[in-house]
């Protein structure tokens, strides 16, 4: 035990005594850490999405529609000619561009009940921005009904329509009376408020409105705790760093036996697993000396709390540096030299922490790559450190991902064991 305990000691003061290493290695994780929490804050809003809008109508709804595009807080409209905004498309200035056609404002009220064709507005958008066609269709059909059915509803258009619709031969007999009586009934509600002489009504809206509340956890005194969104990038952020200091740590073994110290110290009366295991536990208490560093300037600094389970936290913290460890013995174990082991331990590491949602949370990523992204052991570790910090879960959350780093950890050690070479 004693000759563990000396190996264990000479491991961490060999690592700690390379003071540019051990600053890099925690001044570079919350250097990042502290640039994606702000840059996915819930404080930093979404700036408006720019789009331009092309006015072939000239009507006064298709002139109403595009006032109501450039008031649009969601948006950065422009209105303007079409190929001057399709070129800020394709040269990636504008997000997308709608064309209103001609016709519309004298189309598009009858195709509101059927009586018309429906008139066909182009949305020319960047394929590489396809997930901001969505928020652009949606308030493009927005202010378009709202202007639509203003214009609809108005006295005089009423009464159009319903000569149009008595006129119309395309539509059934008995859909065309219906419409008709329907137009009369609001006439008839017009006529008796005095909307005769007064402004035309407003179009149709939403029939709901929304309250937007965040699902904040609360302190112990029952105070609700706002957002923090530096709590999931320090946690993406460490586990990167700690998991590559687990490929330095392949790397110097590596050194060590084409210097032959590995064949030095199988001389001593030391056990492969003693050796072996004495480089395990140097380098998980390295891990979670960085850890603890990284984290306290977290709370420190950018207000990072651990609101769920403290015990958890620090059940986690030791099952991740006790898997980063045991990651890089198997890493040394299968590599040959450490040149040819380099590129691809850190093309393995960056794998697993892409995929493990430390870059960008996992709920970003499709259906199926999360499913998958669950056979990564950073994975289980990322959305751990998310819950005892600010999901604040219970202990019992921080129980599976746990176990499941430590089963990763056993699999990883007994392999490396079973498989390290001491002699090139």
């Amino acid at each position: 035990m004693q000759a563990l305990l000396a190996l264990v000691r000479a491991e961490i003061k060999l690592h700690f005594s390379n003071r540019r290493a051990v600053l890099m290695s925690i001044v570079a994780p919350i250097l990042i850490a502290a640039f994606f929490g702000s840059l996915f804050g819930s404080n930093s809003k979404m700036a408006g999405i720019p789009v331009g809008v092309v006015d072939q109508d000239h009507s006064a709804l298709s002139q109403r529609v595009v006032a109501a595009l450039l008031a649009e807080p969601a948006l950065k409209a422009t209105a303007g000619d079409e190929s001057e905004l399709l070129a800020q498309v394709r040269a990636g200035k504008l997000r997308a561009v709608a064309i209103l056609p001609a016709g519309l404002g004298e189309q598009a009220g009858r195709a509101l009940f059927g009586a018309g064709a429906k008139p066909e507005i182009a949305l020319h958008f960047d394929p590489s921005q396809a997930s901001a066609l969505a928020v652009v269709r949606g308030l493009l059909a927005q202010a378009v009904m709202q202007e639509v059915s203003r214009s609809s509803f108005s006295p005089a258009a009423l009464g159009d329509m319903r000569k149009q619709l008595r006129d119309a031969t395309g539509l059934p007999a008995e859909q065309r009376e219906a419409l008709v009586k329907m137009f009369d009934a609001i006439g008839q509600v017009q006529r008796s408020e005095g909307a005769a002489s007064a402004a035309p009504a407003g179009g149709l809206s939403m029939p709901y409105t929304t309250r937007e509340i965040e699902a904040l956890q609360s302190t112990a005194n029952a105070a609700p705790v706002a957002y923090n969104s530096y709590a999931h990038s320090f946690a993406g952020m460490g586990v990167q760093f700690i998991l590559m200091s687990g490929v330095d740590m392949a790397l110097g073994l590596l050194l060590m036996r084409r210097l032959g110290l590995w064949k030095r110290l199988r001389a001593a009366p030391l056990s492969r697993a003693k050796l072996l295991g004495s480089r395990i536990a140097a380098s998980t208490l390295i891990s979670l000396i960085v850890f603890a560093v990284i984290y306290t300037v977290a709370i420190a600094a950018f207000g990072v709390r651990v609101l769920g389970s403290p015990l958890g936290f620090a059940l986690v913290l030791l099952c991740f540096a006790l898997l980063t460890s045991s990651f890089g013995l198997l890493v040394a174990a299968l590599g040959r030299t450490p040149e040819a082991t380099r590129g691809l331990a850190i093309l393995a590491t960056l794998l697993m922490v892409m995929l493990g949602g430390a870059w960008v949370p996992a709920f970003i990523f499709p259906e199926w790559l999360q499913t998958a992204s669950l056979a990564v052991p950073t994975r289980w570790a990322v959305d751990a450190l998310d819950a005892m910090t600010w999901r604040g879960q219970p202990f019992a959350e921080a129980l599976l991902p746990s176990g499941v780093m430590l089963g990763f950890s056993l699999a990883f050690g007994l392999t490396a064991i079973w498989r390290f070479r001491w002699e090139e």
